[in-house]
């Protein structure tokens, strides 16, 4: 199993946005993380395909594009021309999920389905084949710097469990309230894919990867 660290760029200097991306691209993070929020299906509104477009040159990194918007659906061409690599949509924001993803698939970007805290994580049982990547979100979303919500670490292992019984290769992203702290639990559980955002952004960015990868050493 490959495990990546996805710095949030949420948390970056936006006034040298490009910068905080080249750093932690250059300190081996694996994917750039980046929210996108439309003040309907979170409160808050973070930025759209310019930003993301403007960042792209910087790195060759895979851009792990959290839609947290209404009918993601609608910018999916969109966020595949300013560079989108993954595109991971709310199964609570999705009228017609399984349609979503064959859209986003057909346009050649990975699909990635994310789940609420309290949304179970049976709700993604029939979908699970058909995406490459499930984001369990562990604190409510729309605003960083959250606390962690125990109860999510039992949801990663009851996803994993429903991953590994079909035999599938489905990646498990955690996102909200990750450090350092709490990193080696969640991989304990199953998750392979970490978001942080303080706990890079804050302090040394290029240290704090480094430290995430060297704990993910333990476990390749």
């Amino acid at each position: 199993m490959e495990y990546i660290l996805a710095p949030s760029i949420l948390a970056a200097d936006f006034g040298n946005l490009r910068s905080e991306v080249e750093t932690v691209s250059r300190a081996g993070a694996g994917y750039i993380h980046i929210d996108v929020m439309d003040g309907m299906f979170v409160p808050s509104i973070s930025f759209g395909m310019p930003v993301i477009q403007s960042i792209r040159s910087c790195t060759d990194k895979v851009f792990d594009v959290h839609m947290m918007v209404e009918e993601p659906g609608r910018y999916a061409e969109a966020m595949k021309a300013a560079g989108a690599d993954l595109l991971c949509v709310h199964q609570e924001a999705c009228r017609h999920l399984d349609r979503t993803i064959q859209q986003i698939k057909s346009l050649g970007m990975k699909a990635g389905v994310a789940l609420n805290p309290a949304t179970p994580a049976e709700s993604v049982e029939w979908i699970l084949g058909e995406v490459d990547m499930v984001l369990l979100m562990s604190v409510n979303p729309g605003f960083g710097g959250q606390k962690f919500i125990p109860y999510v670490l039992e949801k990663v292992k009851r996803l994993r469990a429903m991953i590994d019984e079909r035999g599938l290769s489905t990646d498990i992203q955690v996102d909200g309230g990750v450090g350092l702290d709490n990193a080696e639990s969640l991989l304990k559980a199953g998750a392979n894919i970490l978001v942080a955002g303080s706990a890079v952004y804050k302090g040394d960015a290029a240290a704090n990867v480094e430290a995430f990868l060297k704990l993910f050493a333990q476990y390749s």
